[in-house]
């Protein structure tokens, strides 16, 4: 297997201190609860030297299988790795000094780094640290707002950006520049608002607090996650209590109501094969 070639910063860049441009894989998206399983690191020298780095790491608790679906790394691939704690000394090291540079990493991956770094008691200082993000240079130099999309589908501009019935003419338009642009848009509205909020499909709820595990519904958020929603109603009736008076979906405080009243949904039927 070869490895992939390291490309060159832009030839504008001037650095005057390390940088280091990283990605890392996780259990899931959120820093608190979630671990870390992959990361990946390029570290430029403004010498001109390169360093690239690749680990696995045993995030200590059960890869979802919906994150494996979309990383390929699943729990018999980390079975032996080191955690991030064992690694941490050495993650520390290829970060030290360093500015840091990603796709998202101002929204995602410093903040996931950072929860990590503090669970292993090692804190990772942003202090003195610049940060390079490729989206958001991509986001500020190509607008993702309607002005943007009547001319990108229609080649108009948007002189009545901001008005209300404005707004909603240019929307339609370019709905319809969209349905023309792309021919594998559905025609039908369930399936075009599933295109355009896709829920996965072990979730249990439109919001996925909860979800399906092996035919039962567990909890997909906070301290109880990955916990059987039938097991807490019994076990845990406080959190049960707190989760029906906090500001829940109706979608996931009904499922969890009927629960109590002894009511469960069927779980989905296997995909055939």
């Amino acid at each position: 297997m070869t490895e992939n070639p390291i490309p060159a910063l832009p030839a504008r860049l001037r650095l005057d201190r390390p940088l280091v441009v990283f990605d890392l894989e996780a259990t899931g998206l959120n820093k608190r609860t979630d671990r870390i399983v992959a990361i990946a690191l390029v570290r430029y020298e403004p010498i001109g030297t390169v360093e690239q780095a690749t680990y696995l790491l045993n995030p200590g608790m059960p890869i979802p299988e919906e994150a494996t679906k979309i990383h390929g790394i699943s729990d018999a691939d980390v079975a032996g790795a080191p955690t991030f704690a064992e690694m941490a000394e050495t993650l520390a090291d290829h970060f030290a000094g360093a500015d840091l540079a990603g796709y998202n990493v101002l929204g995602y991956d410093i903040q996931m780094l950072t929860e990590e770094f503090a669970r292993a008691n090692r804190p990772f200082s942003l202090e003195g640290r610049r940060v390079i993000d490729a989206q958001r240079i991509f986001f500020r130099n190509e607008p993702r707002d309607l002005s943007a999309a009547l001319r990108y589908y229609c080649g108009d501009s948007h002189d009545n950006s901001h008005d209300a019935l404005g707004d909603v003419l240019a929307t339609i338009r370019v709905l319809d520049g969209q349905f023309r642009k792309y021919a594998e848009l559905p025609a039908d509205v369930e399936a075009l608002s599933d295109y355009c909020d896709p829920r996965d499909p072990s979730w249990v709820d439109r919001a996925g607090r909860l979800k399906w595990a092996k035919g039962e519904i567990v909890f997909n958020f906070g301290k109880f996650q990955g916990q059987s929603l039938r097991e807490t109603v019994v076990r845990d009736p406080n959190f049960i209590t707190w989760l029906l008076r906090s500001d829940f979906p109706d979608d996931t405080k009904q499922i969890v109501r009927d629960a109590v009243a002894g009511k469960f949904p069927e779980p989905p039927a296997a995909p055939s094969v």
